[in-house]
């Protein structure tokens, strides 16, 4: 499923002004951040995070943005890109959405320097305007983020990873960021609490919706813009993986945990693994999961006035759980 027109239309002019807005800020004195950062501008995603920051600020808001509003989608953007870049490093991926990573093509040191300096540049850009609502919105996401990925390493060294706390890490690794998002859409027009406190319910069902859904990708025979089996060959068990290896016999257990610590890097064994999980029913609880907190979200949504920017949220919070990517 594409981003439709639905999702776009009603924060189109928004996007294409911020853009502009976001290309032209990032300039620098350094001729090598230029060229990466132009690298990494002209190959941007799907932009689900600034178009929620818009569509969450314009529903409650009678369809208006603020300049604020335009902030807080930049330092959303910065930290979401900071992210992809350290993320990549973590993961030894060479690829990004199809293309070079920026760990493949400047190697790791210039990776982690030009993630830190996009997240401190996100971070600033929060107290030159005295955005200090804005700042804390989203140092407390990066500090989840950072709890989850850490949770996420020392689970995966020991193996142990059961349902509450693979939970635990989505809420944290994933929701977090897309709770900041909606918020800092609603935070940036209004400082009604009860407004806010609702709409971060809705980005942490759809956020940890979106990660299961990340996480079934896995097991897609579609064309993904990230390698396959990488959760397995990085050691990360995944919600699929999880529910068979609670649901197996010993002997199965054993071969699944040996392929995890020790044929992660065999890309047969993986692709064994991946064909096991999916008939043992794997794939099937975690997408069952991944619609109850989509139903959850939704439940939420609807209980916002109906206008158009509710009606793209729908389809955003759908297209989630139903993108091929």
């Amino acid at each position: 499923m594409k981003m439709s027109k639905e999702i776009i239309e009603p924060v189109k002019d928004e996007m294409i002004f911020f853009y502009k807005k976001f290309h032209n800020s990032m300039f620098t004195k350094v001729p090598l951040l230029n060229r990466i950062i132009n690298f990494i501008i002209k190959r941007k995603g799907k932009q689900i995070r600034p178009i929620l920051v818009f569509l969450c600020a314009k529903l409650v808001n009678n369809g208006k943005v603020l300049e604020k509003t335009y902030r807080g989608a930049s330092v959303i953007e910065l930290i979401h890109t900071a992210t992809l870049v350290h993320d990549d490093v973590i993961d030894e991926s060479n690829y990004r959405r199809g293309y070079f990573s920026i760990k493949a093509l400047w190697k790791n040191k210039t990776a982690i320097l030009v993630g830190d300096y996009l997240l401190s540049k996100g971070l600033l850009l929060c107290i030159e305007n005295k955005d200090f609502d804005l700042l804390e919105v989203v140092s407390l996401a990066v500090k989840e983020m950072s709890e989850g990925e850490l949770l996420q390493i020392e689970k995966a060294r020991e193996l142990s990873i059961n349902e509450p706390i693979y939970f635990e890490v989505i809420k944290k690794k994933t929701a977090s960021l897309i709770l900041a998002c909606c918020a800092t859409g609603v935070n940036s027009v209004s400082k009604d609490l009860t407004l806010i406190k609702r709409i971060m319910k809705f980005g942490e069902f759809i956020g940890i919706a979106f990660q299961i859904k990340d996480d079934l990708l896995d097991y897609s025979n579609e064309k993904i813009g990230k390698p396959k089996g990488i959760d397995i060959k990085s050691q990360r068990m995944t919600l699929p993986f999880i529910y068979v290896l609670e649901n197996s016999n010993l002997k199965d257990r054993k071969w699944l945990i040996n392929s995890v610590k020790k044929y992660n890097k065999d890309s047969k064994r993986v692709s064994e693994v991946l064909k096991y999980v999916k008939n043992r029913g794997g794939v099937k609880y975690a997408e069952k999961n991944m619609f109850e907190f989509h139903s959850k979200a939704l439940k939420i949504l609807l209980s916002f006035p109906k206008n158009k920017y509710r009606d793209s949220l729908e389809f955003m919070a759908k297209y989630m759980i139903s993108r091929k990517s």
